[in-house]
């Protein structure tokens, strides 16, 4: 197989060899594993790499001979509208398990598809009726047609927008229902969202730098544009394949009328449902007071809040009450999220403790446990943000307060 190694060739092939790597090893895992988001991810890995595997190629001769020519022409490696819908539901399935392919989800596919099948044309006719160059009679690749470049970067800047706003509801839904919202926030992806930005931005970036610099869009100029992007691609992998997610929280958001709502669990479990952005928030519930009161009593004076997996839906089924009519009490009675409300019991328990001295008889991260936390950089952070100070701080004030 013609492949000439040169400077330009021979780097973008290191890379694109390790960005192929790693889709194979998520392909790998995400089966293993029966992780369909590795899966989303691999597909997302390998098409990144494809993107910039004309220029790698082209360096390496094969635009100048047959017939190597005719596999850039007509097969499309920039697969511009699949990128987007795939790191959308790369993110859908990464943070809810219940997550499938259904008909609604296919439709995002469908572009895609569409351009397949266009592409598919084009060599059908140039090949088999035309028995020559019609569509590629100018001599360049469909694939960096400005309509395509553009229409393309849109698309991928739709799906980014789309997957940061789930990425949103997922957080308002986690610090709603739950009490280890902390542990299961996954930080890490905003990284991976900002280096999908990157990647989006990068080619804005080098037409500005065209600007001043007309070489930059040479065939040798661009060449600078593509190791950026398959650099920021290789950490992109790199990233989500060291960060693995283990989500066990199932939920479906849906709109009924103008109100949005999440549906708890999976569907065979006829789920509760929580209300999102309630256009009545503001309207006080009957009987506040009443309500906080025995929401505090079951959460503090029962001590449910020692266990680090309590949820909305383990309070709400014990008051017998709706998950929606908790989160607005605890919402307005308490003003803060259940989170937030069952770590200001486990910081007052931890704060007890120590004005028990039960810090010299364990270490400070064993109360803590002990109290309903599950990690220690929860710990601190909750402790933080309760206290306005670190654990650590806390207890070298303990001396000065006992004298």
């Amino acid at each position: 197989m013609l492949f000439e190694f040169s400077f330009y060739s021979s780097l973008l092939l290191v890379i694109f060899s390790q960005g192929i790597i790693f889709a194979l090893l998520l392909l790998r895992k995400g089966i293993a594993a029966d992780n369909p988001s590795n899966v989303w991810l691999s597909a997302f890995i390998f098409c990144c790499s494809l993107y910039f595997a004309p220029w790698m190629l082209g360096f390496a001769g094969w635009y100048d001979a047959q017939p190597y020519r005719d596999i850039l022409f007509y097969i499309p490696f920039q697969q511009l509208f699949l990128v987007g819908p795939l790191i959308y539901c790369y993110t859908q399935s990464l943070l809810n398990p219940q997550f499938s392919v259904t008909k609604n989800v296919r439709l995002h596919f469908v572009l895609p598809a569409v351009y397949l099948v266009y592409c598919l044309l084009m060599w059908i006719y140039d090949d088999f009726i035309y028995e020559g160059y019609y569509f590629y009679a100018s001599g360049s690749d469909k694939d960096f047609e400005p309509w395509y470049q553009y229409a393309g970067l849109a698309s991928m800047g739709f799906y980014l927008i789309r997957s940061i706003r789930f990425y949103d509801t997922y957080n308002e839904i986690v610090v709603q229902v739950t009490s280890f919202a902390d542990g299961i926030l996954f930080r890490w992806i905003k990284t991976y969202l900002v280096a999908f930005l990157i990647l989006m931005s990068l080619p804005v970036i080098f037409d500005l730098v065209a600007l001043f610099y007309p070489q930059a869009t040479s065939y040798a100029g661009s060449w600078w544009y593509f190791l950026a992007y398959s650099v920021v691609m290789y950490y992109l992998a790199l990233t989500a394949y060291s960060n693995p997610v283990v989500q066990k929280m199932a939920f479906r958001v849906y709109s009924e009328g103008n109100q949005q709502r999440v549906a708890l669990g999976t569907p065979d479990d006829a789920p509760p449902t929580l209300e999102l952005r309630d256009q009545e928030e503001t309207k006080k519930l009957p009987d506040l007071e009443h309500w906080k009161q025995r929401i505090e009593r079951l959460i503090r004076d029962e001590s449910l809040y020692r266990n680090p997996e309590l949820t909305l839906l383990d309070v709400s089924t014990q008051l017998g009450k709706n998950p929606t009519f908790v989160s607005k009490a605890v919402n307005q009675g308490f003003g803060m999220s259940f989170n937030d409300l069952v770590n200001s019991f486990r910081i007052d328990a931890v704060c007890t403790g120590i004005a028990n001295n039960e810090h010299q008889q364990q270490t400070l991260l064993g109360i803590a446990l002990d109290s309903g936390f599950n990690s220690k950089a929860t710990f601190n952070r909750a402790f933080k943000k309760h206290t306005g100070q670190t654990p650590t701080a806390f207890l070298a004030l303990i001396p000065k307060k006992s004298d």
